[in-house]
């Protein structure tokens, strides 16, 4: 009641008018609302009546969350994406280390929402703010998995897209900010987890969602956009919103429109049809300099000649790191990775930014597997490493910072077919790498994959647009089938340390800490933990689901915890293919937490 379900009355309301009848007749109420009718079997099972009764409750004694929280948090906490706004994915927690890491135990665990389980948990004065698929935000005790409150989004079905992966979440002053999949963003009162504003960016029905949350910059709430595959005249662009009120203060296309100055690179395509430059991963912030970083993504359609253009195009902003102003959204520089990409080729993840000496430095890899190294305060190139087998390149010149494609992929034509190694997987993807500043070593996740790909004819017509190709992955040669890598390199001079291979690919990003560990989490439901500066395995478990996301570690009351979640994503459709030898469990969505055990 009522049919269809439209408005559907609660059991609360139920419970009302049946009070309100009886006020109106002889019959005595009891006055107890509790009463559950049983009939036959059918009756028992009843979907609505089994859903939690939890009341949302207040955190007390909760500080604020200060600009010096978010920039330089205490060690016990770990306040924004990669904890902090440089991106490192690095913790100076060290009680758990090499020496005990083996005494590790399972402290909780909580079931989780089923869908694209890529979030990262945020922990600050020992609560943790945990993103469920499905636009839910919860927050718990970070020392036992208690629930204080939840907050459900109700976004339209047909918002989410691609799973529904969230893969962080932002928190300030008194609010936590989430970018839903119906291109809004939201902030909550941090403390009752109440809806505070909503402020609508795009038109979802228009392909725009989030896959990524927002980061704050210089008090700031800054936050990009996915779905630029369409031909639309907003095309893509970031947005930066005052945290008190959602008002949006500046909105940057991250494409070159024609009256920009790098306009023509789109040769004599129109505005309406240059599309891509999504932002697939959060930025990163310098407090010092006070510069926001953010990786653009490629143009699309993803081959060249799909979207009437050749490879020798630039196309910008695309595949670009941009260095913005926080205040303004004005570009103070870019450094294009990959000019006119033609092969969904992005090197649009993560950015580090790291000190050496004098010298500021910011750090990136793609699906190509380089890591690129830029001057962070001027954009100027300095080295770059290559970290896995590849093919697509005739051309690397690390002295210049320039790559060129291989002939037949720069001179592909529509339904011809192509090979390139990596794939459109990676190489590197959205499991971010992390950076022990101690030591310079920096982890990156790899996958050893190819794909042949075939770019499809794509009508120029407003509203159309996409990705225009289709292709097939499959392992590379000469890996003996291992998949999944790990490549360490020291920034300083760009070498590699030491690589792992093995044969489930690594699902989650990595975590580097003081005790000289890097946890990481792959395909066949291991969590493992790493000595940084050897390679040796250390430990490892297996949970009840590949793991996903982003790990973290935080402490409460003096005792430090590990964290990781399990549920695949989008990526199942892929790794069911290519390593079907592994136990890929339907669902499976949970949060781990791990301490040391009680004697350690």
């Amino acid at each position: 009641m009522p049919p269809g379900k439209i408005g559907t009355i609660q059991k609360e309301d139920y419970s009302n008018i049946t009070e309100y009848i009886l006020n109106f007749s002889d019959i005595e109420s009891d006055n107890n609302k509790d009463w559950v009718s049983f009939s036959d079997p059918s009756s028992i099972d009843k979907p609505d009546e089994r859903k939690s009764l939890f009341e949302n409750r207040v955190i007390k004694n909760f500080d604020d969350i200060s600009d010096q929280d978010i920039n330089y948090p205490k060690e016990n906490d770990w306040t924004s994406w990669r904890r902090t706004p440089l991106g490192f994915g690095y913790s100076p927690l060290k009680q758990v280390n090499k020496e005990n890491v083996q005494k590790l135990k399972l402290s909780w665990s909580l079931t989780m929402n089923e869908g694209s389980n890529q979030g990262t948990p945020l922990i600050s004065q020992g609560v943790m703010f945990l993103t469920h698929p499905g636009n839910m935000i919860q927050a718990l005790s970070a020392a036992n998995g208690r629930l204080i409150w939840e907050y459900k989004y109700p976004y339209p079905k047909d918002s989410m897209l691609l799973g529904g992966p969230t893969k962080n979440i932002a928190m300030y002053k008194d609010k936590v900010f989430m970018a839903t999949y119906d291109a809004a963003l939201i902030a909550l009162d941090i403390r009752t987890g109440k809806l505070l504003w909503k402020n609508i960016k795009a038109d979802y029905k228009d392909g725009y969602t989030h896959s990524s949350g927002p980061i704050i910059a210089n008090g700031v709430v800054i936050s990009g956009i996915n779905g630029c595959e369409r031909y639309i005249e907003d095309g893509c662009f970031i947005t930066g919103h005052d945290p008190d009120s959602g008002k949006e203060l500046w909105r940057t296309s991250t494409v070159a429109l024609s009256e920009d100055i790098n306009g023509s690179s789109w040769g004599n395509t129109p505005d309406i049809f240059r599309a891509g430059s999504d932002t697939w991963i959060a930025g990163s912030y310098d407090p010092e300099l006070n510069i926001f970083y953010i990786g653009t993504s490629q143009a699309k359609p993803w081959v060249a000649a799909s979207r009437g253009m050749s490879p020798n195009e630039k196309a910008l902003y695309t595949n670009s790191t941009l260095a913005m102003n926080p205040q303004t959204g004005k570009i103070l520089w870019f450094f294009q990775h990959i000019q006119g990409e033609t092969i969904d080729m992005e090197v649009g993840f993560e950015r580090i930014l790291a000190d050496i000496d004098d010298k500021k430095l910011l750090l990136t890899i793609g699906k190509d597997g380089i890591l690129w190294k830029l001057d962070r305060e001027k954009g100027n190139f300095i080295d770059l490493k290559e970290t896995i087998n590849q093919n697509i390149y005739k051309k690397v010149d690390r002295n210049k910072g320039k790559v060129v494609y291989r002939d037949d992929i720069l001179l592909s034509k529509i339904d011809t077919p192509f090979s390139a190694c990596p794939g459109i997987y990676g190489g590197h993807n959205w499991q971010a790498v992390s950076y022990d500043p101690e030591s310079y070593l920096m982890v990156i996740p790899l996958h050893q994959l190819c794909a042949d790909m075939i770019g499809r004819y794509v009508e120029r017509k407003e509203g159309g647009g996409g990705y225009g190709a289709n292709s097939r992955n499959y392992k590379m040669d000469n890996t003996n089938g291992k998949v999944g890598k790990l490549v360490t390199i020291d920034i300083k001079n760009m070498e590699k340390i030491w690589q792992y291979e093995q044969d489930a690919m690594f699902l989650t990003g990595s975590l580097s800490t003081a005790g000289g560990l890097t946890f990481i989490g792959d395909l066949d439901r291991k969590f493992m933990a790493f000595d940084t500066k050897t390679g040796i395995l250390l430990w490892d478990t297996t949970l009840g689901s590949a793991l996903h996301g982003f790990p973290v570690t935080y402490a409460v009351n003096g005792k430090q915890y590990i964290a990781v979640q399990t549920g695949m994503g989008v990526f199942r459709a892929m790794t069911s293919v290519i390593s079907p030898d592994i136990y890929q469990p339907e669902g499976g969505n949970t949060i781990y937490v791990f301490e040391l055990q009680d004697n350690y």
